[in-house]
């Protein structure tokens, strides 16, 4: 078998290895467990660390705070937020921000409803952010507000980003809790907590902050998205994923702690944190000021499937008379690259661009994504964006490529010398491999440079996957026609005649679905045999067929990848084609394409 043959299936085995390996590596999510189970009820626990002792039935205790709660959750009077980029409410019960949606996404490209990002208890998934105090010293829980603690409003009707709204809650031992919240055009809420101690003794408190997640997001994405708990700690990100059984897995050997709950993980952070949860497009973070230390807590209550992260601050004495004020922020909303880099860069917040998952190949990722997101600003359609950047991508590899192909037409100068070799040799291959590699010194050939270009397509693959995969720009963006969102595979299918025939293509995921091939798809298969067809077929009759089988394998492994990788292939293959054909004839090598076809169609017979 001659040598471009060998590296075309090195190519073909190489990037099989990286598409099957995703589903042996990364295999679908376990089942979701029951969405509605009950809250576990936090112990009371001062400031100071000291605990009381949680119940013997924590379950059943759970079971009444969760109904308790979502009976006043449904009941509550609401304040409305309404700004440029979302809607929804804040429940005067707890003074949660529990209820938003945003504006800008809808959860299907034919359909009206928003994106619900959080939601109050008693819904499916209760998924919240709330604010509040940690009692310590002589105060009990009752003597700061909690989660059933009913607001009044001080000032502000609706919260938008020109009117901010003020609560208040007075527990009538003269110490008085004001809670200030503020949202910008975007998705950030600034939340500032007062208190006022009129009291005539000392009090101690601290903030504590949490995000609760009750059940595992109902639709866990099985492939290479991180979901689940992210934080910045100490200049380290972590993430911990809902798909990997959470805490109960990564911390398994961990006690149960009677203040946080059976699993917990807490990091103590000096300075640039921030803590919460991701999922595969939003993300709701809790913001400490960049000099804020607190401690950073991922928990795990099991008997009721609750997730929370917390951002606990250290204890405060507030002396007779005085008072006490701290501020935090809320992010709440979509993972847009331009609005996280401006937080990062404007608002201060620590490597907040890093909450995207851009994968192990992120020095690559991410200027792959900033080329095609400034592509995308000067034509306006995403399609034609990433045309553009495969003619970029092969322009820059050019050189190296222009290298491996004259070094692929010299071998083929060489075969002459090379079948010699062979009938010298006869079965002595020490003795072959010898004159081979006397033979390319000779004639200063490396047979390994056709290799590299193929290498280093894996990577560039791999991460153009990663920017089509997780980021919200490319969610429901449209190319032509039938190409209305770049994220989601080619939905036009073969087995309807692409829409000629009055029959809807099979529902993803069913049985026909694997052989319900849309355009795409088809011309990734054509362009790779095109490919192939600048060579003659290897004179093995096996090799001869695994090569005639390749291109129709893949077309049917990636027909239900996002049509926006499979145009990229197109364009590489294509793109390939040409250079590889004008550089070959620029060596005195014309391809005998058609007869190739020819050839291997058994329409013509095969030359001697």
């Amino acid at each position: 078998m001659d040598d471009q043959n060998k590296n075309l299936i090195l190519a073909i085995v190489l990037s099989g290895i990286v598409l099957l390996g995703w589903t042996i590596f990364f295999p679908a999510p376990e089942p979701v467990t029951d969405p509605n189970a009950p809250a576990v009820t936090q112990s009371a626990s001062d400031a100071t660390g000291a605990t009381t002792a949680p119940s013997a039935d924590p379950a059943s205790d759970a079971q009444g705070a969760v109904n308790e709660t979502a009976a006043q959750t449904a009941d509550a009077p609401r304040i409305a937020i309404d700004t440029a980029r979302l809607i929804g409410s804040i429940s005067l019960v707890g003074g949660r921000i529990d209820d938003l949606s945003l504006k800008d996404y809808t959860v299907d490209i034919d359909s009206d409803e928003l994106v619900k990002l959080l939601t109050p208890v008693g819904t499916a998934t209760p998924y919240f952010a709330s604010f509040g105090w940690a009692p310590g010293g002589a105060l009990n829980l009752e003597d700061v507000p909690g989660t059933n603690t009913l607001w009044s409003v001080e000032s502000g009707e609706t919260l938008t980003s020109e009117t901010p709204v003020v609560l208040v809650w007075d527990n009538g031992k003269g110490v008085t809790f004001r809670r200030t919240i503020e949202v910008d055009e975007n998705f950030m809420f600034s939340v500032t907590q007062s208190i006022e101690n009129a009291s005539d003794a000392a009090i101690r408190v601290a903030t504590n902050n949490e995000i609760v997640h009750l059940g595992k997001p109902e639709n866990l994405t099985r492939l290479l998205v991180h979901e689940g708990a992210i934080r910045e700690s100490n200049g380290t990100l972590e993430e911990i994923s809902f798909k990997s059984g959470f805490l109960k897995t990564k911390f398994d050997e961990l006690k149960a702690d009677p203040r946080w709950g059976e699993h917990a993980e807490l990091e103590e952070v000096s300075e640039n944190g921030w803590i919460g949860f991701t999922d595969h497009y939003w993300m709701t973070t809790l913001i400490p000021n960049a000099t804020d230390a607190f401690t950073s807590v991922v928990t795990y209550h099991e008997a009721s499937d609750t997730y929370k992260t917390v951002a606990r601050y250290p204890a405060v004495d507030i002396a007779a008379g005085s008072s006490y004020e701290v501020s935090s922020r809320l992010f709440a909303g979509a993972k847009q690259w331009e609005t996280i880099r401006n937080y990062e860069r404007e608002g201060g917040v620590y490597k907040f661009s890093d909450s995207t998952d851009w994968g192990l190949f992120f020095f690559i990722t991410k200027p792959i994504f900033r080329i095609l997101h400034a592509l995308n600003g000067l034509i306006g359609n995403m399609g034609w964006a990433i045309i553009l950047l495969t003619v970029i991508i092969k322009g820059i590899m050019l050189p190296l490529a222009y290298k491996s192909y004259v070094s692929m037409a010299r071998m083929k100068e060489l075969q002459p010398e090379m079948e010699k070799l062979k009938e010298a040799a006869g079965d002595d291959k020490e003795k072959l491999q010898r004159g081979m590699m006397e033979l390319y010194k000779s004639n200063k050939v490396n047979p390994a440079s056709g290799c590299l270009p193929l290498l280093l397509q894996i990577p560039v693959f791999f991460s153009l996957y990663k920017v089509i995969l997780v980021t919200i720009e490319l969610r429901h963006a449209p190319w032509i026609a039938w190409i209305r969102d770049l994220s989601a595979p080619d939905p036009s299918s073969i087995l309807n005649l692409f829409g000629l025939l009055p029959y809807a293509p099979p529902e993803p995921g069913s049985m026909l679905a694997f052989i319900s091939l849309g355009v795409l798809p088809i011309l990734l298969g054509i362009s790779m045999w095109l490919q192939q067809k600048l060579n003659p077929a290897p004179t093995d009759p096996s090799q001869a067929m695994i090569m005639a089988w390749m291109p129709w394998v893949f077309m049917f492994m990636l027909g239900n990848f996002a049509s926006g990788l499979v145009l990229y292939w197109i364009c590489n293959n294509t793109i390939t084609f040409i250079q590889q054909y004008l550089i070959m004839r620029s060596h005195g090598h014309k391809p005998d394409v058609f007869g190739n076809i020819m050839r291997s169609l058994k329409l013509k017979k095969k030359d001697a």
